[in-house]
């Protein structure tokens, strides 16, 4: 099983401040790595009210120094906000910091609002993210190249190769994955989106992925009172649908998938995505999973206040995660370990 810590570092007017948040942020960094987990995810987007993280590589850098063993992932990082050239260094110089820490998730993007922000055309947001993920990779052989007719190197080059990987739901970008990234992340979604990522790959004689892994909730919360905890959780989780129905509206004229809107607190409360159990009940969750599957804990969710947080934590390390398997740890087409 693949342990998994989520930062999005939102930051709602009835939540903790963004200080508090990024502080607790890199103490949980640590405390995750301590604890064996194997990977910490972390997401952006920009222009965000409630302080959505725009800058993920430099919370990955600052959790880098704090760790020393788990992975730091981009899930995912938005090409098209970004320069494929200034990137490849800031990419190049995280995974040295980090020791070869670093995966690196690649997005496309979907809110127009970003793409105006960053000078971006969104219909051009496929052509260049490819584009961003083949320069990536000439980059960072530190040889000298030309990109666009600028003359370019990048140096230091990573010893360590850094993957890249390619987040999204299309079919074409599954098939994409499969022929020119190192894999295809595509947690908490339906595992119909995996089968055309493994029939590329097949098809293109790479290796074959496997299964799609089994998905814990997009929320797991550990708790001793679930009732209680679910009075104060459930207007942070309502902010986050939210939220994510607005920017889906934005981009599509309306609200989409789960964000598709009246949701409320019981309708949340009834979803198999947000879990609120006891640590008996988080155990049983874990075992039907079983092995080869991932589990993510979110403990800032929404802007919770990191005491809350910490407390779940203190909770999942005592009562759960010595139920957890760990024979087969998911890697997203870079195979199991």
């Amino acid at each position: 099983m693949e342990l998994v810590m989520i930062f999005d570092m939102r930051a709602p007017d009835f939540g903790a401040s963004s200080e508090a948040l990024y502080r607790t942020a890199l103490d949980m960094a640590e405390w995750a790595d301590e604890a064996g987990f194997d990977v910490i995810g972390l997401g952006e987007h920009h222009g965000s009210e409630d302080g959505y993280n725009p800058s993920p590589l430099t919370l990955a850098s600052a959790m880098a120094a704090r760790t020393r063993q788990i992975r730091l992932r981009t899930a995912v990082l938005l090409a098209s906000c970004y320069d494929p050239i200034r990137l490849a260094e800031d990419l190049a110089v995280l995974q040295i910091l980090s020791q070869g820490r670093l995966e690196l998730g690649l997005g496309f993007g979907y809110r127009p609002s970003e793409f105006a922000m960053y000078g971006r055309d969104i219909k051009d947001r496929f052509d260049f993210t490819l584009e961003t993920a083949a320069t990536l990779k000439q980059a960072w052989a530190g040889k000298p190249f030309d990109y666009r007719g600028r003359a370019c190197q990048v140096l230091p080059a990573p010893a360590i190769p850094i993957p890249i990987l390619l987040g999204g739901v299309a079919p074409k970008v599954a098939r994409a994955a499969a022929e020119i990234a190192d894999g295809f992340i595509v947690p908490l979604f339906n595992k119909k989106v995996w089968q055309p990522y493994r029939d590329q790959c097949l098809k293109s004689g790479k290796a074959d992925p496997g299964d799609y892994p089994r998905q814990g909730p997009t929320l797991l919360w550990i708790s001793e009172n679930p009732d209680a905890d679910w009075e104060w959780l459930a207007p942070h989780i309502l902010h986050v649908l939210n939220s994510y129905a607005q920017w889906t509206a934005e981009a599509y004229g309306k609200p989409m998938g789960p964000y598709a809107g009246g949701m409320t607190a019981d309708t949340i409360r009834n979803s198999a995505a947000y879990k609120v159990v006891t640590p008996d009940e988080a155990v049983t969750l874990v075992e039907e999973l079983g092995d080869h599957s991932s589990l993510y804990l979110t403990p800032l969710f929404g802007g919770a206040p990191p005491e809350r947080g910490w407390k779940m934590l203190e909770l999942f390390k005592d009562h759960v995660l010595p139920q957890v398997p760990r024979q087969s740890i998911p890697r997203w087409g870079l195979g199991s370990r």
